[in-house]
């Protein structure tokens, strides 16, 4: 229901700060959950973090927590996921994704951005 467009990502040295950036087009975009997933070779797509309609509460994979932060911009139609701190299994091609503006729990992931890759050097 909403197209989502990437940006963010590359080569990064373990320690650094990266932010991904994901805008969308053709919704109301404030009444979408969004959402951040990842996932390397050979293993399935993990949760990263999520954020509700109103950007009151977020979301988080234990493996990031403390060191991620989910924020949103709505007058943009932007989601943004910052990460810092960045570890060598933190790699993966790293997916923004929106629900289908029910709020429903868990949320039902349809739109999906296009992915961007994380490399970690260390």
């Amino acid at each position: 229901q909403v197209r989502l467009i990437q940006s963010g990502g590359g080569l990064v040295q373990a320690g650094d700060s990266v932010r991904l950036s994901c805008s969308a087009s053709g919704s109301l975009f404030a009444n979408y959950a969004l959402g951040w997933f990842r996932q390397a070779p050979g293993k399935e797509r993990e949760f990263v973090a999520g954020i509700s309609w109103t950007g009151s509460t977020q979301t988080y994979a234990d493996s990031v927590k403390s060191r991620f932060t989910i924020s949103r911009d709505n007058a943009k139609k932007s989601v943004y996921l910052q990460m810092d701190n960045l570890k060598s299994e933190d790699e993966g091609l790293y997916f923004c994704a929106a629900d289908d503006g029910t709020g429903r729990e868990p949320p039902h992931w349809i739109s999906w951005g296009q992915g961007t890759q994380v490399l970690v050097s260390s």
